[in-house]
């Protein structure tokens, strides 16, 4: 599913946030150290290789909100955006902090020359944030930024499983309507 807004390309799609070859730049949902862990930071780190943790390092921590961005190393993207999602009923407030995650990772794409990003189901996961909530957060933040946004054209939503794939298409068809 795809929907445009400002001259901005946004769409949901099902599959692997590691496996998106056409995208310049994916967002990895990161804990506050930048380091492997489960969920989207372990697979993105595997995939990435040792090489991208190294460069993390220096860079952590972060805070709820936070963007930084690193190289792709082994991955068929030249950049890996890492943000921070708030974990939900802990970190206040959640609905901001979440939208910084989203906000910050466009602006560090728009700063270096991105046209592309991929983005998964930040804080929706372990975090605990209730999934079509955090989807509409997402959707909305980024039709919100599509007329500040020069150089991204194109915002991809990549989902795990049918369920969050749902969600985001729910928030993905509220926003073209609203």
């Amino acid at each position: 599913m795809q929907r445009s807004f400002d001259g901005l390309e946004v769409e949901v799609v099902r599959g692997d946030i590691t496996d998106q070859p056409d995208v310049e730049a994916i967002v990895n949902a990161a804990n506050a150290e930048l380091m492997p862990g489960g969920g989207v930071a372990g697979a993105i780190h595997r995939a990435a290789g040792p090489e991208l943790a190294e460069e993390c390092r220096p860079l952590a921590p972060i805070r709820p909100g936070q963007a930084v961005i690193t190289g792709g190393h082994r991955l068929p993207n030249r950049h890996v955006i890492h943000v921070l999602g708030p974990v939900y009923g802990q970190d206040r407030p959640e609905e901001k902090l979440l939208a910084d995650c989203y906000r910050n990772a466009l602006r560090l794409a728009e700063e270096n020359g991105v046209s592309s990003v991929a983005f998964p189901a930040v804080s929706a996961g372990a975090f605990g944030y209730p999934l079509d909530e955090a989807a509409r957060v997402a959707v909305r933040t980024v039709r919100e930024e599509a007329s500040r946004l020069r150089g991204v054209r194109r915002v991809r939503f990549v989902l795990f499983g049918e369920r969050e794939l749902e969600a985001f298409r729910r928030a993905l068809e509220e926003a073209a309507r609203g």
